[in-house]
């Protein structure tokens, strides 16, 4: 659904309390991959499994968060924002409800699997109440900071999990998770318009076409280098003799850099003919975070630091500039069905990213030829966004 009115100005306290909760849709469905990283060493101690292992927990999530995506947009189109973000949240309370209750890895990969349901439907309905109930020249500030929410899961991983899990356990410090989610389910209907009184539209499902193919292409590489790397930099941190609280703090600040980013590079992004040539150079500054990650040893922690802050200026920021294109250019298509697609790719590539990375770790080729295999597809994802200013240059013509 594209806007087709310019929405009503909202007061001080209504623009605030959108605000906070669009973040914070984008920020509990995509904790548990930060929570996965920084609560590994945890994980692999308790449940007695290889570190590879780690990779399958954040495939379950986004595998399911890659597949049901397509369809998200459509369904989002025809239930409405409200409707969209109850079962966002409550899909989520549910997830870290069953991360206490279930035992083994077996229950903690069924759990983290059902924040794939929020996790498909956060983009459409975030993106759908912006186009609601943003005033145009606000939209690209705060598509940023709905983007931010998710590096804001970064820094509160970061910061708190690993405390908390030392003191109380990993599966208590999840759980904290659920009465937040639930609170917020409920609050729904404060932030989102009402469904419409007749019955809805049913919304065409729709391929993508060659631009959006295109941009795809560009978050899928994007997905699995980052979650690659966020999935095991504490891991290989702490083989370099890095303490688990001190790997934590690293991950805190990858998402302090990843929400400046964001914010900041966001509407920097709609400033640009073409958005395209933004996201290349991200592109290679990230993979250049990553060649400074891949040499760090026990002598040079600073390195590892300067990586995590590298990878949260660029390629963090890559996902809200391709979002906000969305919302800016109808080329891409309607805004909750093409914001579902971009979604299917990105979260295909946080779903296969991690699990690759650990086989590549797990071979002879250890650490250096999977961190060697995030640079390769950060390169395939500069070659792609090539493609993509093509492709927009003869939609345009």
């Amino acid at each position: 659904m594209n806007a087709t009115t310019e929405p009503a100005r909202l007061s001080w306290p209504a623009s605030v309390g959108l605000r906070l909760v669009l973040t914070l849709a984008m920020t509990l469905p995509m904790l548990i991959l930060y929570a996965i990283g920084t609560l590994g060493p945890f994980l692999v101690r308790d449940l007695r499994i290889p570190p590879g292992w780690l990779g399958l927990a954040t495939m379950s999530t986004f595998g399911l968060a890659a597949l049901m995506s397509p369809g998200a947009g459509p369904l989002v189109e025809r239930l409405g924002a409200r409707r969209g973000l109850r079962i966002l949240f409550f899909s989520v309370a549910l997830a870290y409800l069953l991360m206490i209750l279930l035992p083994g890895f077996g229950g903690v990969v069924t759990a983290v699997a059902i924040c794939g349901l929020a996790q498909a439907l956060s983009n459409p309905v975030t993106n759908l109440l912006i186009a609601q109930r943003v005033a145009p020249e606000q939209k690209a500030l705060v598509v940023g900071l709905k983007q931010a929410g998710v590096q804001l899961g970064a820094l509160f991983a970061g910061l708190a999990l690993p405390g908390l899990a030392t003191q109380f356990g990993w599966r208590t410090a999840l759980g904290l998770i659920v009465p937040l989610a639930f609170a917020l389910g409920c609050m729904a209907p404060l932030v989102a318009p009402a469904p419409p009184a007749t019955g809805a539209k049913r919304a065409a499902w729709r391929r993508p076409n060659l631009p959006l193919r295109r941009l795809m292409g560009v978050q899928a590489a994007v997905g699995i280098a980052l979650s690659a790397f966020v999935t095991f930099l504490p891991m290989f941190a702490t083989r370099q003799g890095m303490g688990a609280a001190q790997a934590g703090l690293m991950v805190a600040m990858f998402g302090a850099m990843g929400i400046l980013s964001r914010i900041v590079l966001t509407p920097l992004g709609a400033r640009f003919k073409d958005e395209s040539h933004l996201l290349l150079a991200l592109l290679i500054l990230a993979a250049l975070a990553i060649v400074v990650t891949m040499t760090a040893d026990a002598a040079s922690h600073w390195k590892l630091w300067l990586g995590a802050i590298g990878m949260g200026l660029t390629a963090v920021a890559t996902n809200a500039i391709a979002m906000g294109m969305l919302l800016r250019d109808p080329g891409f298509g309607p805004t909750a069905t093409s914001s579902a697609w971009l979604s299917a790719a990105f979260f295909g590539g946080f779903a296969f990213g991690p699990p690759l990375y650990g086989v590549i770790a797990d071979s002879a080729y250890g650490f250096s030829g999977a961190w060697s295999f995030a640079i390769a597809v950060l390169l395939a994802g500069c070659l792609m966004t090539g493609a993509l200013a093509r492709a927009r240059r003869e939609q345009a013509q």
